[in-house]
């Protein structure tokens, strides 16, 4: 049986990272080890401590399931401040495939991704630059010098990096990328565009990428 604060600090988790209001029966079942009676006691002392004045968000009921929320009292300043935001970086497959060659190859020619992927990446290359997630590192040293690429601060401040050592293995970045390209799949649908087929056969999957990857990538 775990601690209150431990069970406490997994129910805590499992609201926070729900993305859809989660009942206390989906509570007890992620647990396992804990009975439904002392699951809905700590979702009730926490509601109780982030239904405090020092606290700015709170934990709310939502069509049967709870999930963390602003409060209402501070909803003027929450809507200033994420008016100031950039909006989310949406990117389609053969950007993400392009990203994951040049995270894991870098520094990388742009004739060195294209051989990989096998299609012309010059256009995905550069709007993975205009969205700040790739720069220039300089020229490699052979005929032609081209112009090398890496992975720049935004890219690992939108995987959560603290540096290159700790990019993930290529099956999780490949989910990852899953997820984010879920997420333009849906909008796409719903205004009605779709991915260019004939792109998306002729590109390797990101499983492909691992098997040419470098042993470990260069800061």
């Amino acid at each position: 049986m775990l601690s209150e604060d431990a069970l406490k600090a997994l129910v805590e988790g499992i609201v926070y990272v729900a993305a859809e209001p989660v009942t206390v029966d989906a509570i007890v079942k992620a647990i396992e080890s804990e009975d439904r009676d002392r699951v809905r006691a700590a979702l009730e002392a926490l509601i109780q401590e982030y239904n405090r004045p020092e606290h700015g968000i709170c934990i709310r009921q939502v069509a049967g399931g709870y999930k963390f929320s602003s409060k209402a009292e501070h909803h003027e300043v929450f809507q200033r401040f994420v008016k100031s935001l950039k909006p989310p970086i949406r990117l389609s497959k053969p950007a993400l495939e392009t990203l994951a060659v040049i995270a894991y190859r870098q520094p990388v020619t742009l004739p060195e991704i294209e051989e990989i992927r096998g299609v012309d990446c010059g256009g995905v290359t550069h709007t993975l630059m205009e969205k700040k997630l790739v720069v220039t590192a300089g020229r490699k040293n052979v005929v032609g010098r081209p112009i090398l690429y890496k992975t720049s601060r935004e890219f690992l401040v939108h995987f959560g990096l603290r540096d290159l050592s700790e990019l993930p293995s290529l099956r999780e970045f490949e989910e990852l990328a899953r997820q984010a390209l879920g997420s333009l799949e849906v909008m796409n649908e719903e205004q009605g565009n779709t991915v260019p087929r004939a792109e998306e056969e002729s590109s390797p999957s990101a499983g492909e990428i691992a098997a040419t990857k470098s042993d470990s990538p260069e800061a």
